[in-house]
């Protein structure tokens, strides 16, 4: 089976459809795919849900436009893995430094859920990018249904690899996954994410980067 280019891809029906939709409503917007951003070969790959319908739907860039991606892009700034610490468009000349940011479904799906069946037709995506990440790379995934999705373009079996926030899981080839709540709005103003714990999780992702 040939796998579809992941700029084009239509493979799932629903968000397909509903990508034409809101282009129709947003003829500004975005609404396709969105590719992943930064280099593909970079140290520390980290993997979000999807595409927000008012951020990289719209702009056409991974947590860029969106409140996820404040949190997200300070901190990536904060630890020199961006040039700045806001990312505005997709043409404002932030570049990211050893770091590659990618979605587990690159297509906004409705209400922010994508269903089992557009996680696993995306995987294929995911696992691309997970082969490009060098020996002793390091993943960060943002939320249960990334890390989930991570596993799975691995090959792994999901019981070996529990999901919970600031675990470090090893990998072949000296990689390692680490695991964070989303920088999503709701996980930040009901402080099950704090700033303080987000930055934790870029500490260790230095250390072992260190190492």
């Amino acid at each position: 089976m040939i796998t579809p280019d992941a700029a084009t891809c239509r493979k799932c029906e629903r968000l397909a459809n509903f990508l034409d939709e809101v282009k129709s409503d947003n003829p500004d917007y975005f609404c396709r795919p969105v590719p992943s951003f930064g280099e593909p070969d970079a140290g520390l790959l980290i993997v979000g849900l999807a595409p927000g319908m008012h951020g990289a739907n719209a702009t056409g860039r991974p947590f860029t436009g969106d409140y996820a991606g404040e949190l997200l892009y300070q901190t990536l700034y904060k630890y020199g893995f961006s040039t700045a610490a806001q990312s505005l468009s997709a043409d404002d000349g932030l570049q990211l430094l050893n770091c590659r940011i990618t979605n587990a479904v690159r297509c906004l799906p409705p209400q922010n859920k994508p269903v089992g069946a557009e996680v696993n037709n995306c995987n294929d995506f995911l696992a691309q990018e997970l082969a490009a990440l060098p020996p002793g790379g390091v993943i960060i995934a943002l939320g249960t249904i990334a890390h989930k999705a991570v596993i799975r373009a691995l090959g792994k079996k999901q019981k070996e690899y529990p999901f919970a926030h600031a675990a470090c899981h090893e990998l072949d080839a000296g990689k390692q996954l680490l695991d964070s709540y989303h920088c999503s709005r709701y996980n930040t103003q009901t402080r099950r994410l704090t700033t303080e714990m987000f930055e934790d999780v870029f500490r260790i992702v230095k250390e072992l980067l260190g190492r």
